[in-house]
């Protein structure tokens, strides 16, 4: 009886020694979220005051996550060699130098000092270097938490960061529409002087998880994981991605042409169904995800995320009000709050420990992928075709690899567990 307390003591101490770093690493995803998704709301608007037409708009979102695509697995594969804490931190300054540098320009876009092709360029330069050193961030964070967390919690966990990122578009969008009242550019600071907090928070708080020069899996290199099930799911994390990123590039030009507002009401109306969209991702993931992992397997999980948000797509289109697009932003919301964390729990139990880094900043490469094509794919649509056409193709793309999930579905099982994680 005695020998069984003392080992109900250590697993409870060491529970909750795991429990206060996987905290701190909320908290930092959430802050970075936070700073990222306040800027939401006055792309749009910001964007036509400057000048720019919609499809340069989304050369802002291309920029980034193509610089991403390039950068996440470097920056994963590195924090296996290096350690995970200095790749991270890095990350988090690269995201509020880029973020100074581009609220530096649109200011002297908005004073007339810089106009035309030469504003464009260097708004996009910014976004070019924010995607080279803010990619270490989300792989980084996603292999601590691997590191901190068994294989039976992990689709959890993945739901926890999944949390953090939901929370930061909650509150974001709305912090953005407020700070708007004040400028459209003042959103833009405040993520830059967010980010260099995030980081001091995350130097003096967050342990390393990950020791330099540690032994890494010759399993885990990019060419053998690039394979059978594995790529499958990178496929999914690329397309439900593209999708995902042509709404939110679109919906802001869909709120302010179909509730005929202006700049500053669209900045406001926009963050609010954000607020609302973001706020009930976060709590499927942090909530409902844990009892769902432990439940249903990961071959119903993923299909059942794509079913969802793709029924939200569908709607988006027929919504002529604040609600009924609100609604089916919800839709869309609960679909990827649970087909996103069932994707990188997949992920990360298809491979060794000693893979973590390496799969994720994969994962990372394939995300960016996504939100490197969705913007110019969404803007094109939306200025050449119609309004709702973006809505109808994301929707398209999720159907689609809903059927290829179910026909795939005994593949995947095998390659992260037939049956739900106990």
């Amino acid at each position: 009886m005695s020998v069984k307390s003392r080992s109900e003591r250590a697993s409870g101490a060491s529970g909750a020694a795991a429990g206060r770093p996987k905290l701190v690493l909320f908290l930092t995803i959430f802050v970075a979220m936070l700073g990222l998704s306040v800027l939401f709301p006055i792309i749009a608007p910001l964007s036509r005051q400057l000048g720019l037409s919609e499809t340069q708009a989304g050369w802002f979102s291309t920029a980034y996550s193509l610089m991403q695509f390039v950068f996440a697995p470097i920056w994963g594969a590195r924090s296996e060699r290096v350690g995970r804490k200095p790749v991270l931190l890095m990350g988090l300054v690269g995201f509020s130098l880029s973020f100074g540098l581009f609220g530096l320009f649109a200011l002297l876009g908005l004073h007339g000092t810089l106009s035309g092709t030469l504003l464009f360029v260097l708004l996009v330069a910014s976004r070019l270097v924010g995607g080279v050193l803010s990619s270490a961030t989300l792989p980084t964070a996603q292999a601590m938490m691997a590191d901190l967390t068994g294989r039976e919690n992990r689709a959890a966990a993945m739901g926890l960061i999944g949390a953090a990122f939901g929370l930061g578009v909650v509150f974001g969008p709305a912090l953005g529409a407020a700070l708007s009242k004040l400028g459209l550019v003042v959103p833009v600071f405040f993520s830059a002087g967010l980010g260099l907090l995030t980081a001091l928070l995350a130097s003096v708080t967050l342990r390393e998880t990950r020791q330099p020069g540690q032994a890494t899996d010759q399993k885990s290199s990019a060419r053998h994981l690039l394979r059978g099930p594995l790529l499958l799911f990178l496929i999914i994390s690329a397309l439900y991605t593209l999708a995902s990123v042509g709404m939110e590039q679109t919906i802001g030009f869909y709120v302010q042409d179909t509730l005929h507002l202006n700049s500053a009401q669209t900045a406001t109306t926009v963050g609010g169904m954000l607020a609302i969209f973001g706020f009930l991702a976060a709590a499927v993931q942090g909530g409902a995800m844990r009892p769902l992992s432990k439940r249903v397997s990961p071959g119903l999980l993923i299909p059942a995320g794509l079913l969802v948000m793709g029924a939200g797509m569908l709607l988006v289109p027929s919504g002529h009000s604040f609600w009924g697009i609100t609604g089916a932003l919800a839709l869309v919301g609960v679909g990827s709050a649970i087909l996103g964390p069932s994707l990188s729990a997949a992920l990360s139990l298809g491979v060794g420990e000693n893979g973590q880094g390496q799969v994720a900043g994969l994962n990372s490469s394939a995300l960016a992928l996504g939100r490197m094509t969705g913007p110019l794919i969404g803007t094109g649509l939306y200025q050449r075709l119609s309004h709702g056409a973006p809505y109808i193709f994301s929707a398209v793309v999720l159907l689609v690899l809903l059927v290829i999930s179910l026909i795939n579905r005994q593949q995947i099982e095998r390659q992260v567990g037939s049956t739900p994680v106990r």
